[in-house]
């Protein structure tokens, strides 16, 4: 059974950054592909950023150039570092794991205000 459990989520002023954390609990974490996603009020629930078990990876426009994903497969770990942050990214940030099936985290909040 696999369980993803999100951290790193807050209050940041405008410019600020955070660094979200998605710990994995399973087997074969390295051959996953992991992603972000992100779900503000009253809007869909949107693509982030995805690394591959290969670490290739992929950012919506949106975020490319500020935010990076990465894994660290010895911690089972995949991250998401966010630069210069603005208000429109507050959100709710899940973390989700696919190789068959997809599994999603609790996810964890993020807010951009000054």
């Amino acid at each position: 059974q696999v369980q993803l459990v999100e951290s790193g989520g807050g209050l940041v002023q405008p410019g600020g950054s955070l660094r979200l954390s998605c710990v994995y609990s399973g087997s074969l974490f390295s051959t996953y592909y992991m992603r972000w996603y992100r779900q503000a009020p009253g809007k869909q629930r949107e693509l982030v950023a995805g690394i591959t078990s290969g670490r290739t990876t992929n950012y919506a426009e949106v975020v490319r150039g500020r935010f990076t994903i990465s894994r660290d497969n010895a911690k089972n770990t995949v991250y998401l570092q966010m630069n210069s942050l603005k208000p429109e990214d507050t959100a709710v940030y899940y973390c989700y794991a696919y190789k068959r099936q997809g599994y999603w985290g609790q996810g964890t909040q993020v807010t951009v205000s000054s």
